[in-house]
Parts: structure tokens; sequence; C-alpha cells
């Protein structure tokens, strides 16, 4: 089972006040559903949702919807479950706000469908349930989308979803719109909108352990990083060396010089800083790493003239 269908299974359980169950049905409808003159279809590879709709449809209005199972022309091993409403269609259509007066559709969802708090999140619920989807975030990227068919219904529901600070966006597909979001705190507070509690649990527990693991990741990449550097100064200043020992120019440096060459020969993986700190512990003489790096450019210029005079 997906993690999409997990959220929307839970979701599925929560029981709905009226004007909460118009405000989910009229966005399943609005984004799932194909209305003629004769019937309303709904179709779904959820039975869950097929029975919250037909339980919704009869308390709302009294009617008892017709299921059939139908098969998959998608290639799916999953069957199909239909929904057919072909009673009460004015009423139905003007009560959920999807057909005005005059029985013309409307683009704009009316505001009494999502006057309040509640009734707006019943209608994220229906859209979701309707399209939505959200990846697994122990599979893959977070990603969140519901897609709709209509530019009105896609800034409406941004609208609704940026109400509660989530940063949705839209995005125009060949067939419609994607509204989505890729934070995964704001993802998770969607998940948390749609009542969808143990989903959340999961979501949060990956969440924080990929972070974890990523930072994780990035100390030990930086500290690698560092290591590496090390390695390649140390080098070097070991080549540098090499040049002044071949042409026997030791006598040209002073003493700490000197002895900063012998400690690095010595030390030859240790950084600068623990290098400083071995010589000040083995010689009782304090040395700080900007000293020794003083020292250590004296090197470098002598084995630079070399290089240049064999040259």
């Amino acid at each position: 089972m997906s993690y999409t269908i997990e959220i929307k299974k839970e979701i599925s359980a929560k029981k709905n006040t009226t004007s909460e169950s118009i405000a989910e049905l009229s966005a399943y409808i609005r984004n799932n559903s194909n209305i003629t003159d004769k019937n309303i279809i709904i179709t779904t590879e959820n039975h869950f949702l097929i029975n919250r709709i037909k339980e919704q449809i009869k308390d709302l209005f009294d009617i008892s919807a017709k299921e059939e199972i139908i098969e998959n022309l998608n290639f799916s091993k999953n069957v199909l479950y239909q929904l057919m409403i072909d009673k009460k269609l004015d009423i139905i259509c003007k009560s959920l706000g999807i057909y005005d007066e005059h029985n013309n559709f409307l683009d704009n969802v009316p505001k009494y469908i999502v006057g309040a708090n509640e009734e707006i999140r019943a209608y994220l619920r229906g859209a979701f349930f309707a399209t939505g989807s959200i990846n697994d975030p122990k599979k893959s990227r977070y990603h969140l989308e519901i897609l709709t068919y209509t530019p009105q219904e896609s800034v409406f529901i941004q609208k609704l979803l940026n109400l509660f600070d989530l940063n949705a966006k839209i995005l125009a597909r060949d067939k419609g719109y994607m509204i989505y979001i890729k934070e995964a705190e704001k993802i998770s507070d969607f998940i948390k909108i749609l009542g969808a509690n143990k989903a959340v649990m999961y979501y949060e527990n990956v969440r924080i352990y990929r972070e974890e693991k990523n930072k994780t990741n990035r100390l030990n990449n930086c500290e690698q990083a560092n290591m590496d550097k090390v390695f390649e100064t140390a080098n070097e200043q070991l080549k540098q060396i090499e040049i002044i020992e071949q042409n026997d120019g030791k006598m040209l440096l002073d003493d700490k010089t000197k002895q900063a060459l012998e400690y690095r020969k010595k030390y030859p993986e240790t950084s600068l800083k623990e290098l400083a700190e071995i010589i000040s512990v083995e010689t009782g003489k304090s040395i700080t790493k900007s000293g020794l790096n003083h020292r250590m450019r004296k090197i470098k210029d002598l084995a630079k003239k070399f290089a240049q005079t064999n040259e």
C-alpha cells in the first residue's frame, strides 16, 4: 500500500459534520467526476472512498448511489470502482456549489462552501481524496501535489492551502494544473490539516532521521575535505623540503625554520595546528599555528628560488 493510500484510508474514517461533508463532496466531485444531464459518475481504485462517498450522498440527499466494479484499462492489477448517481442531480449540484440556480457550471466555488476553518480543511481533504498524492519520505524526495483541470480551481485550492502558510505553487501541465508543495515541514503541516495523525508521526520520524543523516553526511564530507586539504598541504611542503635538501640549502634557513622542516619530515600527515602543538610539547617552547605557517612560508620561498634557478 502506497503512502498516499495510507493517508487517504486513515482520513476516510474521519467523521464529518453536514457542512464538512458538503465541502468535501464539492471538492471531490469538482475534481474527480463526470457530470452529465443524466448522472454523476465517480471512479476510483479505492473502495474505502466509494463507501465514504456513498454514505455522504445517502446522509445528505437520501439517495442510494449505484456501485459497480469495472475493468481497469491502465494496465494496473487493481480493479476500478465506479459510483453512479442518477437522482436529484439538480439538488446535489446546486447544494454542492457546482451549478448556480440556472444550472450553469460555477467556475469559482461559492464562499459558503468554505465559510469556516473546518469547512476549508474538509474541502482540501476532498481535493486530496480526488487527485492528491504525497511521496513516501523514506523512498523519494519531498513532494505533494493535487491535480486540477481548470485554472480557477487550481488558484482556489492554492489560496486555501496558503491560508495555512504552506507556500503552495502552481505548475501548468498538458492536461490541467498541478498545485504542489516541496518543503518537508509544509507537507507535514498539510498532513496535520487533513487529520491523518498516524501518517504525520511516520512522516516526521522519517524526516528527522533523513535530516540527521544528511547532517552527519555533511559533517563527514566536510571532515574528509579538511583531511584531503591537510594531506595536500603536507605533501607540498615535503616536496619543497626535498628540493631544498637536494640543493644542500638547509644551511640557508634559520634554526627555527630548520626545526620546522625536521618536524614536518617526522610527522608528514599532521595538520599545521597539530604539528605546532607537537613542537610545543616536545621542545618546551610554545609555537602557534600562525608562527609555524610563517616558517613554512620561508621553506616554500627558498624551494621556489632553487626551482627557478635549476630551470
